[in-house]
């Protein structure tokens, strides 16, 4: 075989039954059902399949690869879209050919930053992927030269957060598709082109534990009869909601529900028949309505003097107010400091 007759594309649709078949019955994780940003690629050779590949979403968590890149947790919510994940890679039987691994690898990570840009319309500049020491050495990555940056915890995810068990720990690749990577990732300022949304933050287990204490004093509005949960919950978790990027009551709701035992744990959640609750998409809704949005504003601010200020870079930027007039007649220019992260003002000069 000419490796050089080797070709990669995207899975047709009409040839993802057939893809899905040829995974499940030959990688030994099976089948992958395509779920949010999902890329699947196939490897030929004069039109015969060799090889099935899946690019999808970056791990929410993996410690190694977070250290490697550098970044702290108020970033990394935020650029997350930016890693990719090669979730699959199966080399079907009768094609294991010298090279022929790094080759195809090769191949996906030249053309796979313009097909996700295309696809998903946001660029991708670091791919990661996972390999089980039980199995595999990662001996393909190496030759594609990926870096080995360490190994996971072992912990897996689960609909209720993550196995209390640790299971087999992975030997962790990453691999940037572009040299600055690292620098980009973990930078104080993320360059417009490289910006997927608004300013989001992922809360650690310290400030989910903390939002509940500074909502404490606020009246609550409701009646004493049918108080289901604290004031103080129902308001933590929809803060916290908003800080990770949600809009909107059923994206809070949404959010809430999915988050874990400790997560549920950390915002005093209401304990019953074994497990806690999380206020529902009504009562999120009820409570921000009518509590006073006065001492809601002041507990936010409060919050945000202890844990929300944490630029490292900061931004001059210049006002020309149209309608003030200074006593020379002159109009009035104004000169702010502001943090990068937080958007906070820190100081203005007339």
């Amino acid at each position: 075989m000419n490796l050089r007759e080797i070709l990669v594309r995207p899975v047709g649709r009409v040839e993802e039954e057939r893809y899905q078949e040829l995974m499940h019955e030959h990688h030994y994780l099976r089948r992958l059902p395509k779920i949010s940003e999902t890329l699947w690629y196939i490897a030929l050779w004069q039109n015969q399949w060799v090889a099935l590949l899946s690019f999808s979403a970056a791990a929410w968590k993996c410690a190694a690869r977070d250290q490697w890149i550098g970044w702290s947790s108020r970033h990394q919510y935020d650029r997350l879209k930016l890693v990719v994940n090669n979730s699959r890679f199966l080399i079907l039987p009768d094609w294991h050919i010298p090279n022929l691994g790094s080759r195809i690898l090769s191949l996906c990570q030249k053309r796979l930053p313009t097909d996700w840009q295309g696809a998903f319309g946001h660029p991708v500049v670091l791919l990661e992927t996972f390999v089980d020491p039980q199995h595999f050495r990662g001996t393909v990555y190496r030759a594609a030269n990926w870096h080995h940056v360490g190994e996971t915890r072992g912990f897996r995810r689960t609909g209720k957060g993550y196995s209390a068990m640790n299971h087999s720990p992975k030997m962790v690749f990453v691999k940037p598709l572009q040299p600055d990577a690292q620098l980009l990732l973990s930078g104080p300022v993320l360059e417009p082109p490289y910006r997927t949304g608004g300013t989001r933050i992922m809360l650690n287990a310290e400030q989910m534990r903390s939002l509940p204490h500074f909502f404490a004093d606020i009246p609550d509005p409701r009646r004493v009869q049918g108080r289901r949960h604290r004031l103080s919950t129902v308001l933590a978790i929809a803060a916290g909601a908003v800080l990770c990027g949600m809009h909107g009551y059923r994206a809070i709701s949404d959010w809430a529900n999915s988050l874990g035992v400790k997560a549920r744990e950390r915002f005093r959640c209401r304990y019953e028949h074994g497990h806690f609750v999380v206020p529902s998409e009504y009562v999120i809704r009820d409570v921000l309505i009518r509590v006073d949005p006065l001492h809601l504003d002041s507990a936010l601010q409060q919050w945000n003097e202890v844990y929300g200020k944490q630029d490292t870079s900061l931004a001059i930027d210049g006002k020309t107010m149209c309608n003030a007039i200074d006593e020379q007649g002159h109009q009035t220019h104004i000169m702010s400091a502001i943090g990068h992260q937080t958007k906070s003002c820190y100081t203005q000069k007339k």
